[in-house]
């Protein structure tokens, strides 16, 4: 009689669909335990300070002040926005500062959270999830501050005002897919976030936050091909009233970022518990 012979050997592979699956189900399953992650760090964020809530739109304002200032004075010159100068700047400086939050989140809430990975098994998806829910607690503080403003500088409420809100979103799923994608490149070496925040600084300039596109010339053409340019435009079409110009290449964004979120939450994933891992060694 002959017998059946067995070979067990180790699996090396990884089978991509079920880490997805998995990935998927513990970002949705994660909710209370993100939540609750949320709520600890906004108190603390807020609790050791005199202003308190009010630092969450300091930056924009004085941010979009020296612009304002530099206009008023003469120093620069910008050329006609279609709205007063005062609410384009602050508008394209509070938008810009959400989506620059959101490319550094991932990093700032696993770095948060680096002596608690190895110690305690949990979903890793609730950092993530974590983050965005600050984000959005962040977010909502300053679309009310520039509503307030879009009727103090006359321009008063448009149906488009409503999508608003629906479009920040969408610049914190673009910017929150960009952050997961980097972040296990920045726990490994520390470069990577000084570049990151020189390379935004660099691109501010490059994307119209404070100036229109030129009419003419490369910096027009460098401007129409940054995706930043059509976040930042149809978010302030939406919340001025005026013609979307970019809405198809910012609805060919979204598309981009939702299949790519998915692709980096999984490489987040498996990356990450390895990495602290190795650091903690």
């Amino acid at each position: 009689m002959q017998l059946e012979t067995k070979i067990y050997q180790k699996e090396n592979s990884l089978k991509l669909t079920k880490q997805l699956k998995e990935s998927i189900k513990d970002l949705f399953g994660s909710h209370f335990l993100a939540k609750q992650l949320a709520i600890r760090d906004v108190r603390s964020q807020y609790r050791q300070s005199y202003l308190g809530i009010i630092w969450a739109f300091i930056t924009p304002v004085t941010s979009a002040l020296v612009w304002i200032i530099l206009n008023l004075t003469g120093t620069i010159r910008i050329s006609d926005t279609g709205v007063p100068y005062p609410i384009y700047a602050f508008s394209g400086t509070l938008i810009w500062s959400i989506i620059t939050e959101s490319i550094n989140s991932p990093s700032s809430s696993t770095n948060a959270a680096r002596g608690i990975i190895t110690k305690i098994n949990f979903p890793k998806e609730a950092l993530v999830l974590s983050g965005i829910y600050k984000l959005f607690f962040n977010s909502t503080i300053k679309i009310v501050l520039l509503v307030i403003f879009i009727f103090i500088f006359g321009i008063g409420f448009h149906w488009s005002l409503l999508l608003f809100p629906l479009a920040i979103a969408i610049c914190v799923l673009f910017g929150t897919t960009i952050g997961l994608f980097m972040t296990p490149i920045g726990l490994i070496y520390n470069d990577i976030a000084k570049i990151i925040r020189m390379g935004l600084s660099f691109l501010m300039y490059v994307t119209p936050v404070v100036y229109i596109i030129p009419k003419e010339g490369i910096m027009k053409a460098i401007m129409e091909i940054n995706p930043f340019t059509a976040l930042i435009l149809t978010c302030r079409d939406l919340a001025f009233g005026t013609a979307t110009e970019y809405l198809g290449y910012f609805f060919w964004i979204f598309l981009i970022s939702v299949a790519l979120f998915f692709i980096a939450l999984m490489f987040y994933r498996i990356s990450i518990p390895i990495i602290v891992e190795r650091l903690s060694a």
